[in-house]
């Protein structure tokens, strides 16, 4: 008898039907799985056939033949334990029930029980859009599972309780939908912008760079902040809508860091150490493709610090995520795409003892030093940091004052007002931020006066700039004309978002 279950596998965030055949022929006792299906699957026949005898259910002794189709698509993972066993069940009459509207996800251990499976989320959407509606998954994913709508999700301890509900013996409750409520940031009770004294520039920047949601870069001696801004960013960031995170969560329960709430609340704070490699910020492996910092990173921050200290091919495969939005790995295994759009913030130091430019310390280094130490970062990936800060060491006089600073939540206001403008803005379209114009956008709402015009040309020519800086240019000063509520760019916006292209144009000069 031949037995047909519904099942799903995941090629990156997108869900691939796999549909699981039993056949439970006469013949010499026999476990075959087929459908090009990787080591943990081809494992499942042992999971499987002591799950079934030590659920009290009887095993056949028969030629069992279970093919995973369509055949072409590589198969991962241990989700695929719950429905082989529950085909082969069907296939040899030990389970009565029709099957053909459920979808079974779920990794089965030699007691029965049900363990919980990575990639529930996208699975189960990808599931509901292609017309599916009721879904069988382990009771560890009901909390993610809470968040899909339009769905009926039952999730199970052990194979037996999917037996019984099957049969109809005890029927098991769906999940009840979850309400999503945003999360408060743990940024915001560990570091807050109050906390930075005096760095108005840098903290001014910083606003302008959530604002809009544009790079920034950070340079400066050693002890001057850099770092506490850095990590005060999520502070300021803007509350996350229900459908960005979904889509963050997809992400994160596809990796495997999904935390016990079921859905990432907060936005994304993501600081790889600078030994990290080319794989794991960008995503890969050897067998199965999986995301990286870069990907985890998506809708919130990526924070290198201590910037020239990364591998330099590392900090290079930066520069096609930071411009389009995704990150395309290919494997033997085949390509994969996840989404990528992140603010990149990052600091360093201005040479190698840290002290360049510094109105408080002297610099040792040579000037071949301090060059070779600023060519660790290239110009093109520089050209794609829109806002780059220098700063310098604090007085102390600031460091020692009483005088309250103002406050994240302050900041926040501001920030979240001129993304409201944005939203509305770009309501039509596929971006949110201004920092995503493309350049049909950029034409549309970054005119320029006769005389404003003349303000990007001085400084094109003088800073020796690219049209990628040009572009750059226009949209923060969109950004900071958004902040001041203006509805054209004017003239101050324009000479506030050409210092902060200062730095790269004293790299050309050197």
């Amino acid at each position: 008898m031949i037995a047909r279950v519904q099942s799903y596998a995941l090629s990156g965030l997108d869900g691939v039907s796999v549909t699981v055949e039993t056949d439970v022929s006469k013949g010499m006792p026999a476990y075959e799985i087929v459908g090009l299906p990787d080591t943990a699957v081809k494992e499942s026949r042992e999971r499987v056939r002591s799950a079934i005898k030590n659920s009290a259910l009887e095993f056949p002794l028969h030629k069992i033949t279970v093919n995973l189709a369509p055949a072409y698509v590589k198969k991962e993972g241990s989700s695929f334990d719950l429905p082989v066993a529950i085909s082969l069940l069907k296939a040899s009459g030990v389970l009565q029930a029709e099957l053909n509207d459920t979808v079974f996800l779920g990794e089965l251990a030699l007691n029965g029980d049900l363990r919980p499976i990575t990639g529930v989320l996208p699975a189960l959407i990808s599931a509901r859009d292609k017309g599916y509606t009721q879904f069988i998954v382990p009771y560890d994913n009901r909390k993610e599972a809470g968040y899909i709508h339009g769905v009926e999700v039952y999730c199970a301890k052990n194979l037996r309780e999917v037996v019984d509900h099957l049969s109809g013996f005890s029927r098991m409750q769906a999940v009840e939908i979850a309400p999503f409520e945003k999360g408060t940031e743990q940024g915001k009770r560990t570091y807050d912008l109050s906390f930075v004294k005096g760095q108005t520039v840098a903290k001014r920047a910083l606003e302008v760079a959530v604002a809009g949601g544009h790079n920034i870069l950070f340079v400066g001696p050693p002890g001057s902040g850099k770092t506490l801004l850095a990590r005060a960013t999520p502070s300021i960031l803007p509350d996350m809508r229900f459908e960005e995170a979904l889509e963050i969560t997809k992400i994160h329960s596809v990796a495997g860091t999904l935390g016990e709430e079921g859905i990432v609340k907060t936005r994304p704070f993501r600081s790889p150490h600078h030994t990290a490699t080319t794989v794991s910020l960008c995503g890969g492996g050897n067998k199965s493709v999986h995301p990286g910092e870069i990907s985890l990173a998506h809708g919130g921050v990526l924070f290198l610090d201590e910037l020239p200290e990364y591998n330099r091919s590392t900090l290079e495969a930066l520069r096609q995520p930071l411009e389009d939005g995704v990150i395309t790995i290919s494997r033997s295994s085949g390509t994969v795409t996840y989404p990528a759009s992140f603010m990149l913030c990052a600091s360093m130091n201005p040479c190698p003892c840290g002290n360049y430019g510094s109105s408080k310390r002297r610099c040792t280094c040579t000037p071949n030093d301090i060059r070779r130490y600023r060519a660790k970062i290239s110009g093109p990936l520089l050209d794609r940091i829109d806002i780059q800060v220098e700063v310098d060491g604090v007085e102390y006089d600031d460091l020692v004052s009483t005088a309250e600073e103002e406050t994240s939540e302050q900041v926040k206001k501001r920030a979240d007002g001129a993304r409201n403008i944005q939203r509305q803005r770009f309501a039509d379209g596929k971006i949110t931020t201004n920092a995503e114009m493309g350049e049909k956008e950029t034409r549309e709402y970054c005119k320029l006066s006769a005389n404003c015009e003349e303000i990007v040309k001085e400084a094109y020519e003088r800073l020796r700039l690219s049209a990628r800086a040009r572009s750059r240019i226009l949209k923060v000063a969109r950004t900071i004309a958004d902040l001041e509520l203006c509805e054209d760019i004017l003239p101050e916006h324009l000479y506030e978002a050409i210092s902060y292209r200062t730095y790269s144009a004293q790299q050309d000069e050197e």
